[in-house]
C-alpha cells in the first residue's frame, strides 16, 4: 500500500518538484498539495495523510505555528523543508523539538535544478517518517519529568562492569537532536568525555551544540580539529566532518575529517566509533540512539571487538528504529535500553 503524502509549501515550483520526486517512487503517492496551513488543515482531514512535508515560512500562519497546533490536535509524522540560514536553522531546530520527525535543506539558487540532487534522500526520508514513531513535545516532557524523578547516582555495589570509560560515543540520526539532548540534559558535570555524531547539515552542529550548552551541566561545544577532550564536556561532530577520536600521549584529541561520505553521510558514526575502538578501546562506550538507515552498525561490531561496552536505543522509545536494529542484527549489542533509563545507565556506567 502506497505511502500517501500531502506536500504544504507556499511555491508553487517546490510543491511540482517534491510532488515529480515523491511520486518517481512506486511505494509514495502525493495525494495533494496546499499553498498555506489553512488549506493544509481542511486537506489533512479529508486526505488522511500518512506523511506531511512542511515549509517553514508561509503565509497567513508559519510552519512552526501549524506544526504547534498540529502536533497537539493531530500528531502525525511531518518532515520539514528548510533553508539553510542562521534563522532557518533555528527554526528547523525548534519543529524537531515540537515533533518534526526529520528535515529537508532548501536550496536557495537554482531550485528546480538543486532539489533534483536531494531526490535520494527527499524519498528515504519520507518513507522513514512513515515508519516513525511520533514525539511530541508534552510526550518528551513527561519522558524528562520522569528521568529527573530517578535517583541518578548509583551506588558502586549496582555497577556491572570492570573497566573504567574514558569516552561515552553516541550515534544518531532521524529523531536523534532530541533524544541526544534528552539524555546530555540530565547527565551530571563530573561525566566522561562525550562524542557525538548526529546526521546534520553543516550550518545546523554550532546551534544543535549551544542550544544543548544551554541548559546542560556538561559543557557542550562543537568539535573544533586538534582540540583536547576534556572530562565534563560533550564534543558534537560539525555537520559537514567526521569525526575521529585519536591518541596523543596520555590524553585524546579530535580530529576532523573532510573526507568521502560514508554510508552516505558526512560526518559518519561508523567512523567516529571505528576511532574509538582504535584509540580508547575497552575504556569507551558506545551508544546508537534512534535513527533511519545503517550507519553506526559496523563501528559498533569494532568497539565491541575491542573491549567496549556496546548499547542501542530500545524500539519503543525511538522515533526510527533503524540504526539500533542493524546494531542487533549484528549480534554486537551488550544492552537494549530505553531512553527514559539511559541517563541513569551511563551515569553508572561512569562510576
Amino acid at each position: 500500500m502506497s505511502i500517501k503524502v500531502l506536500i504544504v509549501d507556499d511555491s508553487a515550483l517546490i510543491r511540482q518538484m517534491l510532488t515529480q520526486i515523491l511520486d518517481s517512487d512506486p511505494d509514495i503517492e502525493v495525494v495533494g498539495t496546499a499553498g498555506d496551513p489553512y488549506i493544509a488543515r481542511n486537506k489533512i482531514k479529508k486526505l488522511n495523510p500518512d506523511v506531511l512535508t512542511l515549509d517553514v515560512e508561509m503565509p497567513r500562519m508559519n510552519g512552526i505555528k501549524f506544526l504547534d497546533n498540529l502536533m497537539r490536535l493531530h500528531p502525525m509524522p511531518v518532515v520539514m523543508i528548510s533553508s539553510v540560514t542562521e534563522q532557518g536553522v533555528e527554526v528547523t531546530l525548534k519543529a524537531l523539538e515540537l515533533g518534526a520527525v526529520d528535515y529537508i535543506s532548501k536550496p536557495k539558487v537554482n531550485i528546480a535544478e538543486e532539489i533534483q540532487k536531494y531526490a535520494e534522500e527527499i524519498i528515504s526520508k519520507v518513507k522513514a517518517a512513515a515508519k516513525a514513531r511520533v514525539r511530541t513535545a508534552d510526550e518528551r516532557e513527561r519522558v524528562n519529568r520522569a528521568i529527573s524523578k530517578q535517583r541518578l547516582r548509583s551506588s558502586a555495589s549496582n555497577i556491572q562492569h570492570t573497566n573504567e570509560c574514558n569516552i561515552i560515543g553516541i550515534g544518531a540520526s532521524a529523531g536523534g537532536t532530541e533524544a541526544i539532548a534528552d539524555v546530555i540534559r540530565h547527565l551530571p558535570p563530573d561525566m566522561p568525555a562525550i562524542v557525538v555524531t548526529q546526521h546534520i547539515p553543516g550550518p545546523f552542529s554550532k546551534s544543535f551544540a549551544a542550544r544543548i550548552n544551554s541548559y546542560s551541566q556538561l559543557t557542550v561545544v562543537e568539535a573544533r580539529d586538534g582540540e583536547k577532550i576534556n572530562r565534563g564536556h560533550v564534543y558534537i561532530a560539525p555537520g559537514d566532518k567526521h569525526l575521529k577520536i585519536v591518541k596523543s600521549g596520555s590524553s585524546y584529541i579530535c580530529k576532523l575529517d573532510d573526507g568521502p561520505l560514508v554510508n552516505r553521510h558526512k560526518p559518519a558514526v561508523d567512523v567516529m566509533f571505528n576511532s574509538l575502538a582504535k584509540s580508547v578501546g575497552r575504556h569507551a562506550v558506545g551508544i546508537i540512539l534512534t535513527g533511519m538507515g545503517k550507519d553506526g552498525g559496523a563501528g559498533l561490531e569494532a568497539m565491541k571487538k575491542s573491549g567496549a561496552v556496546t548499547i542501542v536505543q530500545d524500539e519503543k522509545s525511538s522515533v526510527v528504529w533503524g540504526m539500533p536494529k542493524e546494531a542487533i542484527k549484528r549480534g554486537v549489542v551488550d544492552e537494549v535500553i530505553s531512553l527514559q533509563s539511559l541517563p541513569k545507565r551511563l551515569i553508572e556506567l561512569s562510576a
